[in-house]
């Protein structure tokens, strides 16, 4: 029978000379505290040493190496209270701000009985995260827990039927964006291969600490006037029950989805849109075609939109360097909100030119114009705030979620907990052959996944794929 044991835990801590300072969390930070931690994981093969001490000496050298340059990773945050200038008793708002005093984040070794490769990489899941859901810590933490729990922790988890490792990491979101994970991840995984192998050495990782202010001045905190805790603004909130499939999308699919969807903008006289359509725009707007069908939204007077996370640093005038750490992301969408039998009757190249709207409509202008308005009044994100009738497409293919080698072989699959999931979320992550292939991370509720399984247009790009054919395990 699986089971999961964790069997030790430490603490790993930045080295003490590390700058001891508090960094205030900017409006897109802020906004991220009733989010649950980033859940992701990394599948590796057997390493060629034993798991306990070599493999978490290992990762723990390494990990103390890379927190030297990513020393907020092992802080916690801090609560401020901001009072008025006339009468100090008067509370007027509060901040936050991550204390970098080197509290440390941790390692948890675990291992799974009678647990192999195969069990952990299935197809579909009747329950997101399932099994995986045990390699995960920190479940059910959100992000403003941050004040009195680690902003990271991964728990090593050996496979015992085979001897195969799961690296699950749970990672604060108000601390960063998954571009920025994703860095910190590849530099921990840098140091690591160096330590095994001084060729693979090189200078240390390029990181940019300092907070983006709207006003290029020096950064200070975000003010949450009107609330004297932040934990006021905090809603823990669970979803219904959930159904998961991991699809796979090799180039070839893609570049045929993109062409299809260009052919019809060209027929429809759209020539803009074809020439500008992408392959992100084709497979969104085959996914937020399919999920409105298999809501059997089209049979009603509803309306529906397709959301997509986006990288404001590029967008920026001046332009972020890519290196920065912290959120610098927002939720686009279509607009307007279009029937969903109008989105089924237009077909894929109209929905694909939708989201290339969208995505060119996201300027510097715009990006400036929702802080100022979030500053105003600031909100967070919580469940409630996603649409029903809507999908929203997140993390990317861009990520390089399989250079994360560690001195024993790139990662097999990649993989997600339970968090942040919700009825009508696709995750992409890169396909692990390269070559532009794209894995797609669907979730829905069971009536409406079984409603997907019997979509022709769905199951026709979904199934005409090099090396994937998704099957449901149940």
């Amino acid at each position: 029978m699986e089971s999961v044991r964790v069997l030790s835990r430490r603490t790993v801590k930045p080295p003490s000379w590390c700058a001891r300072e508090l960094i205030p969390l900017t409006s897109w930070d802020v906004s991220m505290l009733a989010a649950e931690y980033i859940q992701k994981g990394l599948l590796f093969p057997a390493p060629p040493f034993p798991i306990f001490p070599d493999l978490i000496d290992h990762l723990e050298a390494s990990l103390t190496d890379t927190l030297a340059t990513y020393y907020p990773v092992a802080g916690r945050f801090i609560t401020e209270q901001h009072r008025d200038d006339k009468e100090e008793e008067i509370v007027v708002g509060c901040s936050v701000s991550i204390d970098c005093d080197g509290q440390g984040v941790e390692i948890v070794r675990a291992v799974a009985d009678g647990v192999a490769i195969s069990d952990v990489i299935p197809p579909s899941s009747p329950n997101p995260g399932g099994l995986l859901q045990r390699f995960f810590p920190l479940d059910g933490a959100v992000n403003h827990d941050g004040h009195h729990v680690p902003l990271f922790v991964v728990q090593v988890t050996e496979l015992l039927r085979d001897g195969a490792v799961f690296l699950g990491f749970a990672y604060n979101h108000a601390l960063s964006d998954g571009t920025a994970f994703w860095d910190f991840i590849n530099a921990w995984a840098h140091i690591a291969r160096a330590r095994i192998n001084p060729h693979e050495s090189g200078p240390p990782p390029l990181v940019v600490l300092k907070r983006w202010s709207a006003d290029g001045g020096e950064p200070g905190p975000v003010v949450l006037r009107g609330y004297a805790d932040a934990s006021e603004l905090i809603e823990r909130m669970s979803p219904p029950p959930l159904r998961e499939k991991m699809l796979h999308f090799s180039a070839e699919t893609l570049a045929a989805l993109k062409e299809k969807a260009r052919q019809e903008l060209v027929a429809a006289g759209d020539i803009q849109g074809a020439a500008a359509v992408t392959r992100f725009q084709a497979l969104s707007s085959l996914l937020w075609r399919s999920i409105t069908r298999a809501r059997r939204l089209h049979t009603t007077t509803s309306t529906t939109v397709c959301r997509a996370a986006i990288n404001n640093r590029g967008r920026l005038v001046p332009p972020l360097p890519k290196e920065y750490f912290g959120n610098t992301i927002y939720a686009i969408s279509t607009s307007p909100p279009v029937r969903a039998s109008e989105l089924l009757d237009r077909g894929l190249g109209w929905a694909a030119a939708a989201v290339g709207r969208a995505v060119a409509n996201h300027t510097d202008a715009d990006i400036r114009s929702r802080v100022e308005a979030w500053t105003a009044k600031p909100v967070v994100y919580t469940l409630r705030f996603f649409d029903p009738n809507g999908t929203m497409m997140g993390s990317s293919p861009r990520f390089d979620m399989y250079g994360c080698d560690f001195g024993w072989g790139k990662p097999i699959a990649a993989r997600s907990g339970r968090a942040n999931k919700f009825d009508g979320k696709t995750s992409l992550y890169p396909g692990r052959e390269g070559g532009g292939s794209i894995d797609a991370e669907l979730v829905l509720e069971p009536q409406h996944m079984a409603n997907l399984e019997h979509d022709q247009e769905f199951l026709f790009w979904a199934t005409n794929t090099t090396s994937f054919r998704p099957q449901d395990s149940q």
